[in-house]
Formats: structure tokens, sequence, C-alpha cells
């Protein structure tokens, strides 16, 4: 029998994680947030809601159980190539010109689309002089991520999307298979920075020639897109540019206006 979720039962609960973790889902969408920790009163076998409650209140160990639950962590490498192509070929030119290039994957996950930007940046010969800033909430998947290391069953599909995406080498000779895994080469590890960071709560830490932050705002409601939207826009240099996810648009945000959209692509220029 499915257990319930109120929205007097949601509302104690993300009180809960602000005042004992410092975690705020609040502006977060109210129907992800119920069906995804409804799945996990589900799959941790919680007789009940309060069960659940207790259980983050006495068991710090179980929020990072919990974050990882409720944060959506569905990534792959070079996923949609039509994307990439247009990285390759209208982004990247632009932002090479720079003397050094940093770009941040906010909402970074496993690290997939940090790798797959690290071999465009190393196949337009721009990754000796590029700095890659992945972020997530979630310290689990940081960490994982900042390993490269991936199932060797995924490279078949990636190595497709590598092909589909313009690229330009055999995909195999950017990482050696260990087994049933595979971990990327040094070279493209060594010009990756990872961290936790919450777009909701923390300020902006750098300044980007690139942000991507795909398939992470279709969860947030339209006041906490416009505010990550205002933190990316005080991230980015002028003429930078924001790739979302196939979802997600600047169109209805504040900041539409100052911003130009390339083409049928999911990939916006600052022309303020």
């Amino acid at each position: 029998m499915e257990i319930s979720v109120d929205e007097q039962d949601l509302k104690l609960l993300l009180n809960d994680l602000i005042e004992l973790y410092g975690y705020d889902f609040t502006d977060y969408s109210k129907a992800s947030l119920v069906r995804r920790i409804k799945r996990l009163l589900t799959l941790d076998h919680f007789p009940s809601f309060a069960e659940l409650r207790y259980r983050l209140k006495t068991d710090p160990d179980y929020l990072n159980r919990f974050v990882e639950e409720i944060t959506v962590n569905v990534t792959e490498m070079f996923r949609d190539p039509d994307f990439y192509v247009a990285l390759r070929q209208q982004v990247l030119p632009a932002i090479g010109s720079k003397p050094f290039i940093r770009i941040w994957h906010a909402g970074c996950s496993t690290g997939e689309e940090v790798y797959s930007m690290a071999i465009l940046l190393h196949e337009a010969g721009l990754l000796h002089k590029s700095l890659l800033y992945a972020t997530d909430l979630n310290p689990n998947v940081v960490e994982r991520a900042r390993q490269g290391i991936f199932p060797l069953a995924q490279m078949k599909d990636y190595s497709e999307n590598y092909i589909a995406a313009g690229g330009k080498s055999d995909f195999s000779s950017y990482y050696t298979a260990q087994y049933n895994r595979v971990i990327f080469n040094e070279q493209l590890r060594t010009k990756m920075i990872f961290a936790t960071h919450n777009l909701v709560s923390d300020s902006s830490f750098n300044e980007f020639q690139l942000i991507l932050c795909r398939n992470v705002l279709i969860y947030f409601d339209k006041e906490l897109q416009n505010k990550v939207f205002h933190l990316f826009d005080t991230s980015l240099d002028r003429l930078a540019y924001i790739a979302l996810g196939s979802k997600e648009t600047l169109k209805f945000s504040g900041l539409h206006g100052t911003y130009k959209q390339l083409g049928s692509n999911k990939i916006w220029r600052k022309e303020k």
C-alpha cells in the first residue's frame, strides 16, 4: 500500500532539512519531490512518513541516501549528439580565442558530460588552456565523477553518441578498460575541478565563458529557475554562453532580452 505524502508532511520535512543540515529544497517542484519521496518510502520499506522523517532527523548518514534519491542523476556521454555538434562548431571556435577558458558544469551528476566536454576541447586543441569546474549538490556523485570510472557496458552506446557528435578519434583511445569498467585518461581529468555546490543557496565563484546546466532546472519552480539564471548571469563573461537541457529555456525568464539563442539549439549567447 502506497504511503500518502500531503502538503503539510512535505513542508515539515523540508523545514527539518533546512534547520538540521542546511539543504533547501523548498522551491523544487512539489510534484517531483512527492514522487521521489514516495519512491524512497517504498524502496527503504518505511512503514510511515513519520518514520522517514524520524530517520532523517536522527541519522545524518541517511541524509546522503535521501539526497541521492531526491536529486536526479540521469546522464550519459555525448547525450543529444546534435547539441555537441553545435558546441563543436559554434561555441568552441568563439571562446577558443580567449587566453584562458573556464567552463562550469552545474549539476554535473556522475560526470559523463564533463568528460565529453574535455574530449571536445582536446579535439579542438583547446584543452591545454581550459579548466572545467564540475559541481553538484550530491557529494557522492561528485566523488564518482572525480574518479572518472564508468561501466564498460556503457561504452558501446557512448561511442555511438561520440561518432554522431562528430568525434575525430577512436573513442576507446580516451580510456583504459579494466575488467568490467573503464577509467578515463589522466590527461582529461587533470583539467577538471570537482566540488559540491548548491544552486539554491551558494553564490558565484568565478567568471566563465560557458555554463552547462542540462536537465536540472526542470525540477525547479519558476521562481527558483529565475534565481539560478541570475546566478549564471553574474558568473558569465560578456559574449559567453549558457547551455540548457532539451525541455529548458531562457525564453520566459528575466534574462531573455540579454541573450540570443543559437538556432534551435538550447544554447544562448550573452549579448550585453
